[in-house]
């Protein structure tokens, strides 16, 4: 059974480095500029971390399956821009542990432990190429918000 442990203190700058190191591939992949990427990361470690500590609205945690960390999940209270809302910021899935069901597992959890806190809905980014997550997200009921597309042309 799956459940969420708040991640402890000293696991939160490993987990920062390869999170950062994991969201700069992504952005690259996407045909971000290294630069690009940069700024970007930069904007959101400003914004939602002081001295590599997350804010008071930030939740972070270790995925287990009985005693076993099978992943990692972030989320976030996102009143600011809609009142009950919450946001996934990241979520891994342990690579020995992907495509056992605990992608879905985490997810359905996650909505639990939103509406626990009073949330009323549930928001996340997927990078376009990232096609099985965006299956994943879709067939639990996720609605598309906006696609943005670009094309390099040098």
């Amino acid at each position: 059974m799956i459940r969420l442990v708040p991640k402890p203190d000293q696991d939160l700058k490993v987990w920062l480095t390869a999170m950062w190191a994991d969201y700069r591939k992504q952005l690259l992949g996407t045909g971000f500029t290294s630069e690009e990427a940069s700024q970007n990361i930069e904007q959101n470690e400003t914004a939602l971390f002081v001295d590599g500590a997350p804010n008071d609205d930030q939740r972070i945690f270790d995925v287990m399956d009985d005693e076993t960390k099978v992943g990692s999940l972030w989320l976030a209270t996102r009143e600011e821009r809609n009142a009950g809302e919450w946001y996934v910021y990241d979520i891994v899935i342990d690579e020995e542990f992907r495509g056992k069901g605990f992608g879905r597992s985490t997810m359905q959890v996650a909505e639990g432990y939103v509406t626990s806190q009073g949330g009323t809905r549930l928001a996340l980014n997927v990078f376009g190429p990232n096609a099985v997550a965006r299956g994943l997200y879709e067939s639990l009921g996720y609605k598309t918000m906006n696609i943005g597309m670009r094309k390099d042309l040098v």
